[in-house]
Formats: C-alpha cells, structure tokens, sequence
C-alpha cells in the first residue's frame, strides 16, 4: 500500500502523535475509524493543515487532477408538503397561499428547456403532498420519458420513495422497481440530514428514519440504481455523529458499492423555522468555515477507499470556499442546477444558476482540469487550457429569473397553485389528481 508522501513525512513528524498516526494511516491506504475521525475535527493549526493535505493528497491519487461538473436543472415540482423538518424553509402547508404544484405539461416544458440549454439530467425532488396519488413519481417519470427520451432523471429521495410505496400500499422494493421501469436513473442520497436517529426525532420527527433511509438506499442498490449521498451539517450535531455518519455511509458502500458520490451541506439557518421561531434551544448558525473545510476533507479521508467522488455544493458555499474546497479533498463541483429553489428558500445566497464557463474557470484557477461529466461520472467533455468555447447555458444574460422563472416568484403564481385532492372534483382544471380515500 502506498504510504506518506516525501512532502508530507517532514511534516508528520512535528504532528501531534494521535493525528499523525490516523493521518499516516489514511496515507498508507486504510480506513480510519469514526474515533480517529473525531481527532480530526479537532485539529487546529499545523495539525488542520497536515490534514487537509492529506486529503489532497489522496484525493490526487485516486482521481488525479480532473475536477467534474454536470450540466442539470433542478425541478422542485411542489413545495406543499406534509411533513414539518425544523431546517426546512421551501416547504408549505397545503391551507397556505404559497403553495404550488407544477402540472405534468409544465415538467417536459422545462425538461425540455434544459435540454436545449445542454442539460443532461433533470432533478426531482419536491414536497410530499397529501393525499398523493402512489403513482405520481412513476407517471412524471413516464411522461418526461416520452418527451425527453435522453434526458437522465435523477430523482425522488428516499423520504418520497417511502411516501409513494406508502401511498401506493406496495412494499419499497416494488415501488423502485416501478419507478427503474418508468426510467428514473439515479436517486438523491437526500432527506439524510444526519443519520443518528435521536438527533433526526429532534430536527425533523416524523421524517423517514435511519432504518428506513438504509432500506431505500440498499434496496436501490439491489435493483442497480445508483444513488448520491448527503450530510447536513452546522445544526446541533456533534463531531461524533458527523464521524460515525460518514462512517454508515461507508459500511453501506462496502457491501451495495452504489454510492457515486458524498455532497456535505451546510445547514443554512436563515429561514430555517427551528432557528426563526425558536422551536429548538441551541441551534447553531450553520458552520464556519473551518467546519466546512474539515467535513470535506475528512470525508475524503474517511470514504476515499470506497466513495472515490467528495463533491462540494457550491449553493451552500459559494464560488469562492467551493474553489478552496478543490485543495481539501474535493473533486467535484456538482451541477449548473439552473432552477435551484430550497437552499435559496432557506436563504442561501448563491444564486440558482452556475453556469458551465463559471465552473471550468474556477476550476482552472484552482490548478485543475475541468471536464463536464455525466450524472454517474462518466466523462463527457475534458477541456484544456486554451478551450474558451461558450456553452448554450453561458449565453444566458444576468436575467436568469426572466429567463427560467425563480422560486419566489413561483410560489406567487396563481396558474400554479395547489388545490388539496379534497377540493379538486370542485376546481375546474385541478392540477392535483383527486385519491377515493
């Protein structure tokens, strides 16, 4: 196994003794334990910085120097949601005014939209709206799939797996087998939050648990849909939820080996309800920077042997710390995204559109080679120095909400309003199918 760098032997001897052991044992090809990861954590100093080397540093050696992007559009279809996650600022009540639900025609619209702009992959994911007809994932994904035959779907998190096999009274299983055959192609590893079920029963009780999130994800995995993976972080969790969080992800993958990828995100506190009404004593006000920098690397640390791409959101932290991240184990900057709608409703600050010129710039001026990738990392595009050619989506001007619409101005929308199933046989053009029960 390949062990410490020349660069790097000098500098682990002036280490502290226990973080140049679990750093000098990363280096050497093993797996640290989730013990060893809370050291990490609570490096300052030359400690901190010998282990975000050590983070580009494997990083380097298991990806090289390439760092991907992919050109997508998010498609929240509806924000009218039955549940009540205290981090949670894009989802409504059904009885609120802001409630809105997109109607299937308005989906292959702007499916088709991105296409044209050189999306490869449409994300959906939405509110869990009541009453739901069970198969509403499974007819989007057919009618999108008919319109849009090459488009990648990547879509549905576990938490709406669960909700549509509930609501159509079949078993998980059955359920992802039914949206494969309706073409989904990938699901989000999202609704994860943080996996210690204490903590989960405090910021979101209610929501899908720990058992029945690994049951989703494995149980894809099973049926060969691949699936991301996601940690929030910056809210009440501590150092050892973080490490043993990462550390289930990385059993998972040992033994279903269908995770593409690890997004750690900030927990953005702005509009967040259990920070805005003080429904939960202590809540932090998202990372500092420091935090965010040691979760990127120490999950490269941590999965390297196992979940080879760490991807940075660049909506949680912007263009500036997503560069920076490239030298902490990073090798991915997620997707153009185009109409990002729940980190900005939680008060991000980044926009809803990166634009591919955007990424291979800032990726470049990290020292990297920029390449377009397809949703399961499958190189599309390896640009070099001198390629400056514009992309479709880099014509679009500074009116991207002209141009593709934004949340704020969705949920203001009338055309798109939600009708509850209980009042649709009473609208005329309902856009909600009305359920018996």
């Amino acid at each position: 196994m390949p062990g410490p760098i020349k660069e790097l032997e000098p500098l682990l001897g002036l280490l502290e003794q226990d973080v140049a052991k679990v750093l000098e044992k990363a280096l050497s090809g093993d797996d640290i334990t989730p013990e060893e990861a809370e050291a990490l954590f609570d490096t300052t100093g030359l400690e901190y910085h010998a282990m975000v080397m050590t983070a580009d540093e494997l990083r380097r050696r298991t990806i090289g120097d390439i760092a991907t992007y992919v050109v997508n559009r998010n498609i929240n279809f509806t924000n009218v949601c039955i549940k009540r996650c205290g981090f949670c600022a894009f989802s409504r009540d059904h009885r609120e005014e802001e409630g809105y639900f997109l109607p299937v025609e308005e989906i292959i619209r702007r499916t088709k939209e991105a296409m044209e702009y050189g999306a490869t992959e449409v994300c959906l994911q939405a509110g869990l709206p009541p009453q739901m007809e069970g198969d509403l994932y499974i007819r989007l994904c057919e009618a999108i799939k008919k319109e849009a035959p090459d488009v990648h779907i990547h879509g549905f998190s576990p938490e709406e797996v669960l909700y549509g096999s509930l609501r159509s009274r079949c078993s998980i299983r059955e359920y992802l087998q039914g949206l494969k055959d309706a073409g989904v192609g990938s699901l989000p590893g999202t609704s994860a939050e943080i996996l210690d079920q204490e903590l989960r029963d405090k910021i979101s009780p209610g929501r899908i648990s720990v058992d029945q999130w690994i049951e989703v994800i494995t149980t894809a995995h099973e049926l060969e849909i691949p699936t991301t993976s996601t940690v929030m972080f910056g809210h009440l969790e501590t150092n050892a939820q973080l490490a043993r969080h990462i550390a289930l992800l990385r059993d998972i993958q040992k033994n279903s080996g269908g995770i593409t990828e690890f997004v750690p995100l900030s927990f953005v506190h702005t509009e967040a309800p259990m920070f805005m009404k003080g429904i939960i004593d202590d809540v932090r006000t998202g990372p500092t920077g420091m935090d965010v920098v040691k979760v990127h690397a120490i999950a490269r640390i941590m999965l390297n042997n196992w979940i080879p791409n760490i991807q940075a959101s660049w909506v949680k932290e912007g263009s500036r710390l997503s560069q920076l991240l490239l030298t902490s184990g990073v090798n991915d900057l997620g997707g153009t995204l185009i109409n990002e709608s729940i980190s900005t409703s939680a008060g991000a600050q980044h926009g809803q559109l990166m634009r591919p010129s955007e990424f291979r710039h800032m990726i470049r001026q990290a020292g990297r080679v920029p390449a377009e990738r397809y949703t399961t990392y499958q190189t599309k595009r390896l640009f070099n120095d001198s390629d400056e050619e514009l992309d479709p989506l880099d014509m679009v001007g500074d009116n991207v909400e002209e141009v593709f619409g934004s949340y704020h101005r969705l949920v203001k929308l009338d055309s798109f309003r939600f009708i509850h199933p209980r009042r649709a046989s009473e609208s005329i053009g309902a856009n909600v199918p009305a359920n018996d029960e």
